[in-house]
Formats: C-alpha cells, sequence, structure tokens
C-alpha cells in the first residue's frame, strides 16, 4: 500500500447527485449509495461490493481513477484519483476484530503516527463503513532484499525513531497477550495448529519472565513492519499501515523488522546498532526474542486468517515459514544465551 501527502488531502464538499469528471455520488432520488454516471474504465477490476462502499464515501465523490493496490492480506486498498490529489483507501471487513484489531485505535495511532511526521496524513475515516482513508505518497514500496541492504539500516532505524519519539499511541501491543488471545481462539473454534506448538508453551513463559524482569520503556510502535510497509520517496522512508500499532518496546519493532524480510543472521546486531547508537548482549538478546515471539504469534494470525478470511491467499505457508524459524530457535543452542542476557539486565539497557 501506497499513501501521499500535502495540501491535495483537503477534499471539498460534495452536493447529492452531482457527479463532476465521470465520478461517483449518492443517488439524490432515493439516499441511498449507488454508482451513478461512472465510466466502466475508472472502476475497473474493482468488487461490486467494493466499489459500492466507495460509493458511500461523500469525499470520494469526484473520483476519476480507482485503482486496485496489490499485497494486501488482511484489507483491500484501492489508489483513488481525486481533483484534489490521490489517496489510498483502506476496506476492512467486521472479521479483522479475531485478529485483535481494534479500527478506532488504528484511526487514532495513524493520525498520531501523521504527526510525529513518520506517517501519511489521514484524510477520511468511517467506523461504521471499515473505511479509512490516507494520503498517497509517491515512492517507492521496499522490497525484502532493500531490508537487507546494510545502506538501509540506518534509514529504517531513523524511520522508526521518529514514530517512537512521536505523541503516544493509544493503545498498547504485548505480543505476548496476543499470541495467548489467538491460541484461546484457535482452541474455541477447532482451528489447525502446526506440529509441537503447544510444546514450546513453557519456553514462551520462561521468555515473557525473562523480558518483564527489566522490561524498555513502551514507545508508540507499528508492530507490523514488514518491508512492503515502508515507503521510499527518494530523500526518507515513510512508515504506513497501523493496524496492529500500540505502545510497545523498540526491540519488538527491530525484531520483528528483522524476521519479517527473514534478514540473515549477521544483520541484526547493525540493526540494533543503527537504532540505539550502541550494541550490547542484552540489547541484541532482546530484539532475538522478540523476533522469535513474533514468529510464534504471527503462526496462529495465519490460522485464523486461512479460516476468516475472503482474501484468495495461502496463510497457512504464510504462517508455517515463521513458525518453522521460531522451532529452529526454540530447539537451537543459543535461546538459553538469550534469555540470561535479558533477564540479567545490564548496563546496555535503555
Amino acid at each position: 500500500m501506497r499513501a501521499s501527502f500535502g495540501n491535495e488531502h483537503t477534499l471539498p464538499d460534495r452536493r447529492p447527485g452531482v457527479t463532476p469528471n465521470g465520478g461517483f455520488s449518492p443517488d439524490s432520488r432515493h439516499g441511498s449509495p449507488t454508482l451513478h454516471s461512472v465510466q466502466s474504465a475508472i472502476l475497473a477490476g474493482v468488487d461490486p461490493t467494493d466499489a459500492e462502499r466507495l460509493a458511500s464515501v461523500p469525499s470520494l465523490a469526484s473520483a476519476s481513477r480507482v485503482m486496485p493496490l496489490p499485497g494486501g492480506i488482511t484489507n483491500r486498498n484501492y489508489r483513488v484519483d481525486l481533483p484534489t490529489g490521490s489517496v489510498v483507501v483502506r476496506l476492512s471487513d467486521p472479521e479483522s476484530s479475531d485478529l485483535a484489531i481494534d479500527r478506532h485505535h488504528e484511526y487514532l495511532n495513524t493520525l498520531a503516527a501523521a504527526s510525529s511526521g513518520a506517517g501519511a496524513p489521514v484524510v477520511d475515516y468511517r467506523e461504521n463503513a471499515g473505511v479509512l482513508i490516507v494520503g498517497w505518497i509517491e515512492g517507492r514500496t521496499f522490497s525484502s532484499a532493500d531490508v537487507a541492504d546494510p545502506a538501509n539500516l540506518s534509514r529504517i532505524a531513523a524511520a522508526c525513531r521518529q514514530l517512537h519519539a512521536g505523541p503516544r499511541f493509544a493503545s498498547a501491543f504485548d505480543m505476548f497477550v496476543i499470541q495467548a488471545r489467538y491460541r484461546s481462539l484457535v482452541s474455541q473454534r477447532g482451528y489447525r495448529l502446526p506440529d509441537r506448538y503447544d510444546e514450546f508453551a513453557p519456553m514462551v513463559e520462561r521468555m515473557r519472565l525473562a523480558m518483564a524482569a527489566h522490561p524498555e520503556p513502551t514507545v508508540p510502535c507499528n508492530n507490523d513492519l514488514l518491508a512492503a510497509n515502508f515507503i521510499d520517496d527518494g530523500q526518507r522512508l515513510w512508515l504506513i499501515d497501523y493496524e496492529y500499532s500500540g505502545n510497545n518496546e523498540a526491540s519488538f519493532e527491530l525484531g520483528n523488522i528483522w524476521s519479517e524480510s527473514t534478514l540473515p543472521a549477521e544483520l541484526l546486531d547493525p540493526l540494533v546498532e543503527a537504532y540505539w547508537g550502541r550494541i550490547t548482549p542484552d540489547l541484541v538478546a532482546r530484539a532475538r526474542l522478540w523476533a522469535l515471539m513474533s514468529q510464534y504469534g504471527w503462526m496462529l494470525w495465519a490460522a485464523i486468517q486461512e479460516a476468516i478470511s475472503p482474501i484468495d491467499f495461502d496463510y497457512w505457508s504464510w504462517g508455517l515459514e515463521k513458525y518453522e524459524r521460531a522451532v529452529l530457535a526454540f530447539d537451537g543452542t543459543a535461546f538459553e544465551g538469550w534469555l540470561d542476557s535479558v533477564g540479567g539486565g545490564g548496563a546496555g539497557r535503555p
């Protein structure tokens, strides 16, 4: 998903039934949202149900072009061109509450991220309709290879620091709490689990206790910085998509970035150093444990999505790839050393 910024997100008032530029508007005779005088090219490739939802938003009435954006695995995203500029429209469904997504908190946190300068501005929000609109950022979406480029680590760290120094978010995010919620839901509904999943629960509890012994101060975090949530405008990086945002430890952000792009082990140290300005065993171990916990938790996210999502995506394989890396870490020889490093605190703690 991409987004933009600047004066183009000031949207004009619209009168019902008026559709300049071949746009769409609510039907002025019946008072219900319908597609009205829209050229077929404008909505080519748009799901009919999504088209009706887009048509119901007054601020989009003068749209001249609507394009589906690829890559969303929780929502459907569209670029909409308006006379005042382009925006990104995110359409979500009620089932997303199963994924521990609070849409109102997402909206408030997206506002805060924009205030920090790290995120795109909010243009419109329709809570009951599941619609969030942000400005379009002209730039290039990162790939995992971009995240893995050592030259980009300092830029990634700078973007994270900008977000983390901004206004507090309206919600908290703790992967231990989220994972427990996901596990309960999976059990209640009989969704499938990968082999050995519950076998690692005692090790997860040891992680939780060790990390709670010397917690980091929480900061406003995105918590979902896969490569596609970095946009490079040629000068700086922007952080987008705040569905899972919440106040959290910065080390989770770093560990999750490292995990989501499947970075090699040797890049975790420079990422940690780029963010903190120093490198110590406990800072690296903390990021590494959070990476492990994110892999373990996101596996359940995938199990839930496999069961409830209408999006054509192989969630199970996506989650299993993360889980298999988690199994290697749980079964490996480094785990005890990570626990010792974070449980003992040390001079490297923030």
